[in-house]
């Protein structure tokens, strides 16, 4: 990977905040929400609110901090990060098994095109709806409102990562700042959130709820959607800048804001309709309410920015034709600008917040995608560690197999939202998937025919 001074480090660090974590930056908006005051949602009473608190806390050790900071960071091709740079990866080292290998991969990268159709109508919507907070004056401007910052959200991609970065970096450089002094100002208040820490309470919960964990917890992993992010625009910013902005900002803020909503349902379990806001001072809401505006709307540009990535790397691994791909920066040629994804993701993020008209109703669809792409992940990482890292079979299974039992459980509670829109992805996905392998199997028959 291309060497920086330290200026360009800071620099790219404070863009990754604008870019990478946008998405997983705003979950505190509606995941601990959606576990208590959503459909299916358990009762807020302090045991069960200690659990699901100490359940978000761990998850974002274990899955993003551990599994994605720490190994999957690592797997990187020539600097790219995405799953298809694990693919890559097993082309090179893994020979016996590819094809399988390969399928699993691409129905992945396929996978999070269909969450990036997903995620900007969400999260613009999740905005616009916030301002019926303060006035329901607004309600019916929400869907023309939504549609119009998505077309200007999609309409400055060209300036590239490095631009948009250098102001949306700012902008959730203050909004992390917001979540963790409100959150902080909620643990002050009921100090006795603190004990969701002990991670003897994130295991208990699923024991005391039985099969009745999974409506939570599906809901519980909304706190982790992003964290694949971290990996596909590893190779627009580099591990340093990504790591040093998670370790340094974002993951305090989220444990000091998932903790202080928990000490406010502690001390009044009527704050679930949103615990969230329930945080913020009197006067302090309507600042508060135009902040969420504007981060959600900056949550937006993680995904896109990874398909991206990825449809860079599926062109030079011959699954996707010769699109136009501009390079946006002359000192890193890692940050680029696809027109042709761009623009079809505009048109599906339009035509989704049209057909569904509320983030509530594309909820259902939220989720199911990240996780399946998680667990592709798994697998490709086990055949990474073994054949590149030189694993043993033990460490291996070990060190992924944790991974891998953290993921069928969210796998198991996600399944559940399939018939309530969970389908979307995955015909998105099985669509795209069909067609990158009909296409990479027509140029492999025309290089033979050309050979003989």
């Amino acid at each position: 990977m291309t060497r920086r001074s330290g200026s360009g480090r800071v620099f790219l660090t404070l863009a990754a905040l604008g870019v990478v974590f946008g998405d997983i930056g705003t979950s505190p908006l509606y995941a601990l929400r959606e576990c208590f005051g959503g459909s299916g949602g358990v009762a807020a009473t302090e045991a069960n609110v200690v659990g699901v608190v100490s359940l978000i806390c761990w998850s974002l050790v274990f899955v993003v901090a551990v599994k994605y900071v720490f190994v999957v960071m690592r797997a990187d091709m020539d600097g790219e990060g995405g799953i298809l740079a694990l693919v890559a990866l097993v082309h090179r080292t893994h020979r016996r098994f590819h094809p399988w290998l390969t399928a699993v991969g691409l129905f992945g990268a396929a996978l999070l095109y269909g969450d990036g159709m997903i995620t900007p109508a969400v999260s613009v919507l999740s905005a616009v709806e916030g301002l019926n907070v303060a006035t329901r004056a607004f309600e019916p401007f929400v869907v023309p409102g939504t549609i119009a910052v998505l077309v200007i959200l999609f309409a400055v991609q060209h300036r590239g990562t490095s631009g948009i970065g250098g102001v949306f970096g700012p902008i959730m450089t203050v909004w992390f700042a917001a979540i963790a002094v409100t959150g902080a100002m909620g643990i002050r208040s009921h100090p006795a959130i603190l004990s969701a820490l002990n991670p003897v309470h994130a295991l208990a919960f699923p024991v005391a709820h039985g099969w009745g964990v999974l409506v939570p917890l599906g809901a519980a992993f909304l706190a982790l959607t992003g964290a694949e992010a971290l990996y596909a625009d590893l190779g627009q910013f580099g591990r340093a800048p990504i790591r040093i902005a998670w370790f340094s900002l974002v993951f305090p803020a989220l444990i000091l804001n998932y903790l202080g909503q928990g000490a406010v349902l502690l001390a009044d379990p009527g704050a679930q309709s949103n615990p969230f806001y329930a945080l913020a001072p009197g006067r302090a809401l309507y600042p508060m309410v135009t902040l969420a505006t504007v981060a959600t709307v900056v949550a937006s540009q993680s995904i896109i920015t990874g398909a991206f990535s990825m449809t860079k790397e599926a062109i030079a691994l011959g699954y996707a034709p010769h699109l136009e791909v501009r390079h946006t920066s002359s000192a890193d040629p890692g940050q680029i600008y696809v027109p042709a994804v761009n623009w079809i993701l505009m048109i599906a993020t339009v035509g989704l917040v049209l057909s569904f008209r509320s983030a509530t109703r594309l909820a259902g669809a939220y989720g199911v995608a990240v996780v399946t792409t998680m667990m592709a992940t798994d697998v490709l990482m086990y055949a990474v560690a073994r054949e590149r890292w030189r694993w043993s079979v033990r460490r291996a299974a070990l060190g992924i197999g944790l991974f891998v039992a953290i993921d069928l459980a969210f796998a198991a509670a996600n399944a559940i939202k399939i018939a309530r829109g969970g389908w979307l992805p995955l015909l998105v996905a099985g669509a795209l998937y069909a067609g990158t392998s009909s296409w990479h199997a027509r140029q492999a028959r025309a290089r033979a025919q050309r050979r003989s």
